[in-house]
């Protein structure tokens, strides 16, 4: 049980630091921008069911995946690994990475197109459900048993409820925290994000080489 609880947290704070609902946070207001209070709840509301359904998805089929195209874990931890390396490094230097956020021209282009939903594009994708999210929850879940899945998926689950509510209540959240304390916030979750795919590279490398040690 204190295992399946490790394995809880664990996946709970690697989801949160890459995330960072704390960070997209002005960029949900900037999209909401104008819109009704009940309409913002719903976009959020849509924006996270979404995105789980996208990590569940990912998460309970990853083994699937991994055997339909013949992927070799190990291979992907380390692939995977340098990509959420790569995120939390822009973390850490007060960017947005690319691979979570569209290009501000492709924003743009969807915030003039009134057909387009914000929920979906790019809320749920790819800033909630982005490359690094779905690379950990494939990584998490991939060597584990269906105990080790479902805790994944409820830390997931915990952290979309935690996301809803930032959102939702956003406007009074960024004036209580400050700008200065965001920017720390995302420095800090970029550095755990980093060590993360670190972590990763380094597990896939030892497996891959049946490298010994601790």
């Amino acid at each position: 049980m204190e295992a399946l609880f490790l394995h809880f947290a664990t996946a709970f704070m690697a989801f949160f630091a890459i995330m960072n609902p704390i960070a997209n946070t002005p960029v949900f207001l900037g999209l909401t921008e104008g819109m009704s209070s009940q309409h913002r709840v719903d976009i959020a509301r849509r924006a996270v069911i979404q995105a789980f359904i996208i990590v569940l998805a990912f998460a309970v089929a990853g083994k699937m995946i991994f055997g339909l195209f013949g992927l070799n874990m190990d291979a992907f931890r380390i692939t995977g690994g340098c990509l959420v390396f790569l995120i939390g490094i822009n973390m850490l230097q007060g960017k947005h990475s690319r691979m979570h956020h569209p290009h501000s021209l492709d924003a743009s282009l969807a915030s003039d197109n009134s057909d387009d939903d914000p929920a979906t594009f790019p809320l749920a994708m790819p800033m909630l459900a982005g490359p690094g999210t779905i690379t950990t929850a494939m990584n998490l879940s991939a060597d584990g048993g269906l105990g080790n899945i479902s805790f994944i998926i409820l830390a997931f689950a915990l952290l979309c409820v935690i996301t809803y509510l930032v959102f939702i209540f956003g406007e009074r959240f960024i004036r209580y925290i400050g700008r200065s304390a965001m920017g720390v916030i995302t420095r800090l979750m970029g550095l755990i994000v980093a060590v993360i795919g670190t972590g990763m590279v380094i597990a896939g490398i030892k497996n891959a080489f049946a490298l010994g040690g601790s």
